[in-house]
């Protein structure tokens, strides 16, 4: 978050959606938060590209379905950009399908909200967002793994990436993957649930993972996490 006072933080905005009603509707609802400031609004994937190098905005919410490219695809653009200041992407859909969590997930995305989203929650989770965690509950994060262990292609990629954690750290993102809550992971290895966050943030710092949903993709990917 770069506006604003360390007091009163202000997290900047873009919207991505081809529909103009769906997009003054998310607008309306978050500006009536002091603290989020819509920047701007793109109807197509490419522009939500253009755009989020031209404001540089702290969170994305982008629709999966567009023209051009789709959410996914311009997700993907963004957060590939190279740049130290590439922002946070909330995937929104109307489709609740595993595969559109897997997708989106993979090409980088903090989170995952349905367009039905009540108001209040849509405002907390651009913040929670911006705050640097993931938006992605264990029930949602259970049933990502079950749609990355079913597809074709899920054949460890880069094991050796893991070298970089202690065994404890492998033990945390091992259950991370597995869709363990933060107090579910203490609970599980006999430990505070405030030592296992800082056992996950050490695992994120070293992993270079963005938040915590992409330690899930990291422990699928890296055959961490059992298929069984």
């Amino acid at each position: 978050m770069r506006d604003g006072t360390a007091r009163d933080p202000v997290v900047r905005v873009l919207l991505a959606d081809d529909q103009a009603l769906v997009r003054a509707g998310f607008r309306l609802v978050l500006e009536r938060d002091e603290r989020i400031e819509v920047v701007d609004e793109a109807a197509d994937g490419s522009e939500a590209v253009v755009l989020a190098r031209q404001h540089h905005p702290d969170v994305v919410l982008m629709d999966i379905r567009m023209p051009v490219i789709d959410g996914i695809e311009a997700t993907r653009r963004i957060l590939t950009d190279g740049r130290s200041d590439t922002p946070r992407v909330v995937v929104l859909t109307t489709y609740e399908q595993d595969d559109y969590i897997a997708d989106a997930l993979q090409a980088g995305s903090s989170g995952f909200l349905l367009k039905d989203v009540e108001p209040e929650d849509l405002r907390r989770a651009v913040h929670v967002v911006a705050a640097g965690d993931a938006l992605l509950s264990p029930s949602v994060t259970r049933r990502l793994l079950d749609t990355l262990r079913a597809r074709p292609d899920r054949r460890p990629q880069q094991p050796e990436r893991l070298d970089v954690l202690t065994p404890r750290e492998r033990e945390v993102v091992a259950l991370v993957g597995r869709g363990l809550s933060t107090a579910e992971i203490g609970k599980a290895l006999s430990m505070s649930p405030a030592t296992a966050k800082t056992h996950v943030n050490r695992a994120m710092g070293k992993l270079h993972a963005r938040d915590r949903a992409q330690l899930v993709v990291i422990a699928h990917e890296t055959g961490l996490v059992s298929p069984h």
